[in-house]
């Protein structure tokens, strides 16, 4: 049973695992870091782990300021979470599965693996996954329903947050056990928030109403090489518009298996502190989206992670639940065709997150209180 396990304290000297050293993983293996953390930030490209090394460290600017030295920048993935009482995930959600893979031979008893963020499922595959590569240990797995930062990597070693969420939702698999993940993570991070259940944080999305979309709409801008900011200029009264619809949809999935989502409106209101009538005037009123540049080519994660991680997935649960999505559907097969990729095959689907034949109440049953041990 949930209570059984011992969940372990985060205190500033523990041992936290960050994995992946792109925008987000040196973000928050810096700023963990600069409050004491012991951190040991994992890189699959050995490239970079070397820079950072030579670097010795990273140097954060913006919202936090500092140079920051993890205890340890590997590729070895067994060094990076050996003894880490919470392991942080930020590599983008088309890794999930290879990092579950390669984790599952060093993870124990007591840990904390959190997907930052799920984006859609992301707890339930990386699971299915951890089963598939027979760990068998009791470890809990839990996501966030965004990024706690807007950040980028502006040159190597340099990370620059703009901005830092207000409230960030994250759900443990099964969800007895959030209450207790939230407590942990909150000695680092008080912005996080308990949700009912991986359900909300998979449907509570918002980086799949943001992210695929915009780019989409603006493919003869990005092609042809101009520069421009992804929310404040690409994301003009017509395609906020459109961004409202596919909103709408992923509601309406929600609300089918009995989970009241946030708007985006909402989302923006509570994450960032804006108020506006509608979403073009939320976006241009909110100054964390400031600088923030597009794209500058189609073969970019708001594409190949959230078309496959988050909108294929919200589409699997809305066939589950008997729901209609046209421009869901339709903004999956723009992409496919834009990239000459099929997509479908290639996301996350119920096969993969391990909810192939069952129906809304089964996956109910699983995420709120579910066998509690893989």
């Amino acid at each position: 049973m949930a209570e059984e396990i011992l969940f372990p304290e985060l205190l500033p000297d523990s041992t936290v695992a960050v994995i992946g050293a792109g925008n987000g993983g040196q973000a928050m293996a810096g700023f963990l870091a600069l409050r004491g953390f012991g951190v040991n930030l994992w890189n699959r490209s050995e490239d970079k782990v070397k820079a950072l090394n030579q670097i010795g460290g990273i140097i954060l600017e913006g919202q936090v300021g500092g140079f920051a030295q993890p205890n340890v920048i590997t590729s070895d993935i067994g060094e990076a979470v050996h003894e880490a009482k919470v392991i942080m995930v930020t590599v983008p959600a088309s890794g999930h599965r290879d990092v579950a893979a390669r984790m599952a031979p060093w993870l124990s008893d007591g840990q904390i693996v959190v997907l930052n963020p799920g984006r859609t499922g992301g707890a339930l595959e990386f699971r299915q996954s951890l089963l598939k590569n027979q760990c068998n240990c009791d470890v809990t797995i839990a996501e966030a329903g965004t990024f706690i930062y807007a950040s980028r990597t502006v040159a190597p070693g340099v990370s620059h947050i703009y901005s830092i969420k207000h409230r960030v939702p994250v759900a443990a698999l099964p969800a007895t056990r959030t209450m207790e993940v939230v407590r942990v993570l909150r000695r680092a991070y008080p912005q996080f928030i308990p949700a009912e259940s991986v359900l909300f944080t998979s449907f509570d999305n918002i980086g799949a109403i943001f992210h695929p979309l915009p780019v989409m709409l603006n493919a003869g801008r990005i092609e042809s090489n101009l520069t421009y900011e992804h929310y404040k200029e690409g994301i003009t009264p017509s395609i906020a518009r459109a961004l409202e619809v596919l909103d709408n949809e992923r509601l309406a999935i929600a609300k089918a298996f009995g989970v009241r989502a946030r708007s985006a409106l909402g989302w923006m209101n509570q994450t960032y502190g804006v108020k506006a009538p509608c979403l073009y005037e939320a976006v241009q009123q909110n100054p964390g989206y400031e600088g923030i540049s597009a794209p500058t080519g189609l073969n970019h994660r708001y594409i190949f992670e959230d078309i496959p991680f988050s909108l294929i997935p919200l589409a699997s649960f809305a066939k589950i639940a008997g729901v209609k999505v046209p421009v869901m559907e339709s903004a999956i097969s723009l992409a496919s065709a834009l990239r000459g990729v099929d997509y479908r095959a290639a996301g996350r689907c119920t096969e993969t997150m391990g909810i192939a034949g069952m129906d809304v109440s089964s996956i109910l049953n699983l995420v709120l209180g579910g066998d509690t041990k893989l």
